[in-house]
């Protein structure tokens, strides 16, 4: 089976190489079509060996998406993002999907870098080049509903996802999304898209998530709330996100009850195990607060054996120990989430507190200046306010 690798582009210049580089092994045609650079773009997909095409922008990710299927020849379709590039190990993986005679999609579970709470998402990215196979929905367009017409008319095709990591995408760093303005554009286009489809399940969720993310309570929730309304059957995954995300807003408005239901509502969605650990990890900071430190303790413990390199996890599990009286489990929670992410300023911190608790004065001393060290760089007032009290409590920093 020939696989066809296509993205869209604009001033990726730095990011295309990486991803393109990344699928070469795995694809057999590169099509990039580029939706106006000015930064040499298109250049440098030619010069690694892609077919590229212009696509004026219109601001509408399926338009610009749709565009690039056209020119595609292979029997199934890998779609990535400049920002993004393949894992290289899942590469047998997809080989050995893409012979599935009988499967339409396979589902790739992508991780978010940069994404604290919710690391991985899963992604319809590999698809069978069928001919009614498109993409919808302006901004973060998808072919789940084309998918789903092809199926009501031809059921013998199957939907099939590889569980281990495929693609690892850069966007949701704090720099680049920033830099990028990303949070704007995507409320332009589906703020537009919602009022063209309104109560829209997948829209509410988005858009419901962003206005939380910017500030907007009562305007999320009220979005999240009428897409859990809609009396259509809403996608497994859909469903955990509006549950999550109203859990995150009822929990940034002081209604905690509220939150913890729909954190657990989010639990019991039937997606991916690796896809909940935000809302273990939150559900695990409603019990810690509330006094029930065995619940809470069960909750993170739950999300770092779904993903070891959970290093929040890692970290608040620490601070749940410590606060049960473990303090040798606690420092052993924590030197996990340093050794994940050695620049854990927190963990540090915690660290710190935990060796002075059993009286490994010089270990805890170490930790608190690699702590201030790290906040020094980050976060100036923390590192501030933990030297002056280090220094109230006569220790040497």
């Amino acid at each position: 089976m020939k696989l066809s690798f296509c993205a869209i582009a604009k001033n990726e210049a730095d990011n295309l190489p990486d991803c393109l580089n990344s699928v070469r092994e795995v694809a057999e045609e590169l099509v990039v079509v580029d939706t106006g650079s000015t930064d040499g773009t298109p250049e440098i997909a030619e010069k690694l060996g892609a077919k590229v095409y212009e696509f004026p922008w219109c601001d509408d990710f399926a338009a610009a998406r749709n565009a690039s299927l056209k020119y595609v020849t292979g029997d199934w379709v890998l779609v990535l993002d400049a920002d993004e590039r393949l894992v290289p190990d899942i590469i047998p993986q997809i080989r050995r999907a893409t012979g599935l005679e009988d499967h339409l999609l396979i589902n790739l579970v992508r991780q978010e870098i940069g994404a604290v709470l919710s690391p991985y998402s899963l992604v319809s990215r590999l698809f069978r080049n069928h001919p009614d196979l498109y993409f919808s929905r302006p901004y973060h367009a998808l072919v789940d509903d084309s998918v789903a017409e092809i199926l009501r008319r031809e059921p013998h095709w199957r939907i099939g996802s590889i569980s281990e990591i495929a693609i690892a995408h850069e966007g949701y760093s704090a720099d680049a999304i920033a830099g990028r303005n990303k949070r704007e554009t995507a409320k332009t286009s589906m703020e537009k898209y919602l009022r063209q489809h309104p109560g829209d399940p997948y829209a509410a969720s988005k858009l419901g998530a962003l206005y939380v993310e910017m500030g907007d309570m009562e305007g999320g929730i009220r979005l999240l709330k009428g897409g859990l309304e809609q009396k259509s059957q809403i996608d497994p995954g859909i469903l955990y996100e509006l549950h999550y995300h109203l859990g995150i807003a009822y929990r940034k408005k002081g209604f905690a009850k509220l939150a913890e239901r729909h954190y657990r509502e989010a639990i019991a969605a039937e997606v991916l195990p690796q896809l909940k650990l935000g809302a273990y990890n939150n559900l695990g900071n409603l019990l810690k607060a509330k006094g029930d430190l065995a619940g809470a303790r069960t909750a993170y413990e739950t999300a770092v054996n779904i993903d070891p390199n959970f290093g929040l996890g890692h970290n608040n599990l620490g601070m749940v120990l410590r606060a049960m009286g473990n303090s040798r489990g606690a420092i052993a929670s924590y030197r996990r989430a340093i050794g994940l992410n050695p620049n854990y300023a927190e963990a540090y911190q915690n660290l710190g507190a935990a060796l002075l608790g059993i009286g490994n004065l010089p270990e805890s001393l170490d930790a608190f200046r690699k702590a201030i060290a790290l906040y020094e760089k980050t976060n100036p007032a923390e590192g501030s306010r933990l030297r002056r009290g280090l220094s109230e409590m006569g220790l040497p920093i």
